[in-house]
């Protein structure tokens, strides 16, 4: 039987990886540096998803907001984040499980992020160690951040997928705007950081509260 989907591109943070600890901590740590208060954990959830410079414009008051304390606190937040990484970070309860079940189903997998292209890399190639990504992209001068098409439709290319064949997963509204643009099938995912009434805002096809649901959704059948 054919799967549902060929391609399924998942993005990072709230969705594989539940790492907003150790984002927090670094950005928390930036904060500091530039003399500003430390921020709870749960605002966090809020000022992620768009890339370090959107969290920092964000993050700081706009009297004092301006593109050379952007650029700083970027580079700040690199030194910072290469120290905190995967302390506290960790896959999704079941997440490892739906990822070896799509690969033994024969669905390509990819991974789609907005944090930097070099953390992407260490954080997919640490955590998951077994799986075998058709391509792995975090944000670089190669391409627009998402929501911005480009890198999502050039990973289907890649795969030789159509975008009718390709799902696309994620936990927040630049995810589902990306997915959408992209003509792509935009699976919402409730575990993240946002809510599913987000999700729904902004396009989502179908919204899914477990791993597990998810699996099906992408393949077509239920697991034996």
């Amino acid at each position: 039987m054919r799967n549902r989907f060929d391609l399924a591109i998942f993005d990072l943070d709230g969705t594989l990886l539940d790492s907003l600890e150790d984002i927090a901590h670094a950005a928390n740590q930036v904060l500091l540096e530039i003399g500003l208060k430390a921020r709870p954990i749960a605002d966090f959830q809020t000022l992620v998803g768009d890339g370090v410079r959107v969290l920092f414009q964000r993050a700081l008051p706009e009297s004092i907001e301006n593109e050379a304390l952007g650029t700083r606190c970027m580079e700040l937040f690199e030194r910072f984040y290469e120290g905190t990484w995967h302390n506290r970070s960790k896959p999704y309860k079941g997440i490892a499980e739906i990822l070896n079940s799509l690969e033994s189903a024969g669905v390509a997998l990819a991974v789609l992020s907005n944090k930097p292209d070099s953390f992407t890399q260490k954080c997919v190639s640490y955590f998951f160690p077994e799986n075998r990504f058709q391509a792995v992209l975090g944000h670089s001068p190669r391409f627009p951040r998402k929501p911005e098409p480009a890198s999502a439709l050039w990973i289907a290319e890649s795969a030789g997928v159509s975008s009718d064949r390709v799902a696309y997963v994620g936990d927040t509204n630049t995810d589902m705007k990306t997915a959408v643009s992209a003509g792509f099938f935009a699976m919402g995912v409730t575990w993240g950081f946002r809510t599913e009434r987000e999700l729904i805002d902004s396009g989502a096809d179908a919204v899914y509260s477990t791993p597990s649901e998810l699996l099906v959704a992408i393949t077509g059948r239920n697991p034996l």
